[in-house]
């Protein structure tokens, strides 16, 4: 059995899940039920079951839905962390996945070995979180960030229909930083992910064009 301990170290997938709500670019984060680091905030995650996952994508996703009740509609691998020390349980590997959701579509829950989720600044997360999570989460914004900054649009931050005003500013909480309007619409002009319908968002200005994402779009 030590032999199989050698060959297997503890495989783990962690999963940072953004949002954006009236406030900003927010991730979710839970407080652990269990030892080790029982008490401490983290990021949902689990150990890899080779019995029930076929991938670590597999487990992600299965580990999202047990710890938390969420199904997810954009998940990609961002890097994997490793080392004897980042876990008390032994030298581990985890992969690190990012996840991005509408803020009106998920329904997070407290369930399996979890005893609160909250939705929180990763710019300023203030807690002294578990294992090496504060560095993941460092690794996942920076992902999120440089995506965007070349123009790709996080449209899986949004609702179905939404407004280009809406888009901007969801696109400046991920940078934590605003942009010149005309400068934004140069670059969503003539985008193939962006789908112009013939509905309107009523407001005390003129009324706004709302939009929806391209079916099939990806966030690249």
């Amino acid at each position: 059995m030590s032999k199989l301990k050698e060959l297997y170290p503890l495989t783990f997938v962690d999963v940072a899940l953004f949002c954006v709500d009236e406030q900003g670019l927010r991730v979710l984060l839970v407080q652990r039920a269990l030892e080790p680091e029982i008490g401490r905030w983290a990021l949902p995650g689990g150990i890899l079951k080779p019995d029930l996952d076929a991938s670590l994508e597999a487990a992600a996703r299965r580990v999202l839905g047990t710890k938390i009740g969420v199904d997810i509609s954009h998940l990609e691998e961002v890097r994997t962390f490793s080392g004897a020390d980042r876990d008390p349980r032994g030298w581990s590997v985890a992969v690190l996945y990012c996840a991005l959701l509408p803020r009106d579509q998920i329904d997070a829950v407290a369930k399996n070995k979890v005893a609160a989720v909250d939705w929180l600044d990763p710019f300023h997360i203030g807690h002294r979180l578990a294992f090496d999570h504060a560095l993941q989460i460092e690794a996942a914004l920076r992902l999120l960030q440089n995506k965007v900054k070349r123009n790709a649009l996080p449209l899986h931050l949004m609702p179905e229909l939404f407004t280009l005003t809406a888009l901007q500013r969801t696109c400046e909480a991920v940078l934590g930083r605003s942009m010149d309007k005309a400068v934004f619409r140069r670059r969503i002009k003539g985008s193939e992910d962006l789908v112009e319908t013939e509905e309107f968002e009523l407001g005390r200005q003129r009324p706004a064009q709302l939009y929806r994402a391209r079916s099939g779009f990806l966030f690249e």
